[in-house]
């Protein structure tokens, strides 16, 4: 009998790995009801400025404080959560500041006044410092230029959309320029470059970007993931919700299991004009989200996540997206079609005429193909399923590639693809794939009442999302949103003039 024993180093370094792997921390994020300027741009005094900004400063400390007492090691906060967003070129100018880059070593609440007029950084240096706690937060970056830059705007200075972060001794370790800019921000400039900002800490490697990032382009978003290997994305965001496939949940959600990463979303609170929905969401579900369009408050939200997720025992395997669907020959007999717009795109669709079925539909490359069963079939309900194949054009561009099974808003099949948050019919089982021309793809299900179904799913290595059980609530929509990075528009920072 042979005695065989591992090096002392191996053991060593499965020790180790089997720690790393066990490894958490609590994380936060804070959904904010920001204080706004007002229904319309007006000019106002820096002090003015300052003066709005302290107030949601005032909120958002109680926060940060409160989440650190709550064992939190890092707190992100919303887009446009200092200052809001009702602003002109013009009107936005009080309320930004120059922000250094992060190379200069500065702890702003140690040293206020190295950089000139520097309240709202000093501000949040000193909250980090004072909570022992990472603090993100998005505010406003001013940058001087002259006719020597022919981007220069005639006003002779950019302005930026900005995430910072401050160490828990207070310390500028990060700085983010949001490269994809909303169509509405129209008072920002678009950087030059897109940038990738990372950091390390005991507890990771983070990701800063902002928005409409996580959709309009492929940079920085995928690089963060696949070039810089980020645990976790940081997420400030003021994300109107657009259903039924572009709810801030819902996407946000699939984001974090489509690319297999940690992601700590923070919405703005303003139910009102449909923004809502935060998250902490992790690779195999969310641990905590936030959807709330009947109260005015702010919502905490604290989870317990994988320091290292790719490290975690739940951690998902590489999907090919493709495979099952491209497997499968004429599966659905012949179905009756009809077209119908989803956020300005027009699907082809094809009704869930009966209780159960197996069924198949085709636009372009992407054919989808589902089979699934009802509970029942009900007859104040009507469910299709679709498939797009191309350049989405409002709101930004970009290609997309969707199957999707979903609720239509009544019984009347020009209603398929408009937005509803409400459904009565439950699903015993369903089984959804498409063929993609795109490796990134991102699986979602949302339920009645815009909520999520976290643990209800699985998506298989062969491309299929798949229920696991009779799923508790009536369903909303079952989709694959699919980016083709490759078929988009040029970006807009190389057309604009």
């Amino acid at each position: 009998m042979v005695d065989f024993q591992l090096p002392t180093f191996a053991v060593f370094l499965i020790v180790a790995v089997k720690a790393s792997a066990l490894e958490k921390y609590t994380a936060a994020v804070y959904e904010h009801s920001v204080i706004l300027t007002g229904d319309t741009p007006k000019n106002v005094t820096p002090e003015d400025a300052l003066k709005l900004m302290n107030k949601n400063l005032d909120i958002l400390e109680g926060a940060i404080k409160e989440a650190a007492e709550q064992g939190a090691r890092i707190i992100v906060t919303p887009e446009f959560g200092i200052f809001g967003w009702v602003f002109t070129r013009q009107t936005l100018y009080p309320y930004l500041e120059d922000i250094p880059d992060p190379q200069v070593n500065w702890i702003p609440c140690m040293e206020p006044e190295r950089f000139g007029s520097t309240s709202v950084q000093v501000r949040l240096s000193c909250m980090a410092k004072k909570y022992s706690i990472y603090v993100v937060a998005n505010m406003g970056d001013k940058k001087p230029c002259n006719s020597s830059d022919p981007k220069c705007p005639s006003d002779g200075h950019y302005q930026y959309n900005t995430d910072v972060v401050y160490d828990v001794e207070g310390k500028f370790v990060a700085r983010y320029h949001k490269y994809n800019l909303f169509a509405t921000e129209t008072y920002y400039d678009y950087p030059k470059e897109p940038e990738f900002v990372t950091f390390n800490t005991s507890f990771g490697t983070f990701g800063v970007m902002t928005c409409a990032d996580v959709l309009n382009f492929r940079e920085p978003a995928i690089s963060l993931v696949e070039k810089f290997k980020v645990d976790t994305i940081l997420f400030p965001t003021a994300w109107t919700n657009t259903l039924p496939l572009l709810d801030a949940i819902q996407f946000h959600s699939a984001w974090a299991m489509g690319m297999r990463v940690n992601f700590l979303s923070a919405n703005i609170h303003n139910p009102a004009i449909d923004i809502t929905g935060s998250g902490i969401f992790v690779p195999d579900g969310p641990p905590v989200y936030y959807y709330d369009m009947k109260t005015e408050n702010g919502k905490l939200l604290l989870a317990e996540i994988d320091v290292h997720p790719h490290l975690s025992p739940t951690y998902p395997p590489p999907v090919n997206w493709s495979l099952y669907a491209s497997s499968l020959k004429n599966v659905s007999p012949e179905i009756q079609v009809f077209t119908g717009a989803v956020y300005y795109d027009i699907f082809t669709f094809a009704e869930l005429s009966k209780q159960a079925g197996n069924y198949t539909v085709c636009q372009k490359d992407v054919c989808c193909h589902l089979s699934y069963k009802m509970a029942e079939k009900r007859q104040d309900e009507a469910y299709a399923l679709g498939a797009f194949d191309g350049l989405h054009v409002i709101e930004g561009e970009y290609y997309l590639q969707i199957c999707t099974l979903l609720k239509c808003k009544s019984t009347d099949l020009k209603t398929c693809g408009q937005p509803v948050d409400t459904a009565k019919t439950r699903f015993d089982s369903f089984s959804l794939s498409g063929t993609f021309n795109t490796s990134y793809v991102f699986p979602e299900v949302l339920l009645t009442g815009t909520q999520l179904a976290p643990g209800e799913f699985q998506v298989l290595t062969d491309g299929r999302l798949i229920s696991k059980n009779s799923i508790s609530k009536p369903v909303l929509s079952v989709s694959l949103f699919g980016r083709w990075y490759g078929k988009d528009s040029p970006h807009p920072q190389f057309t604009s003039p």
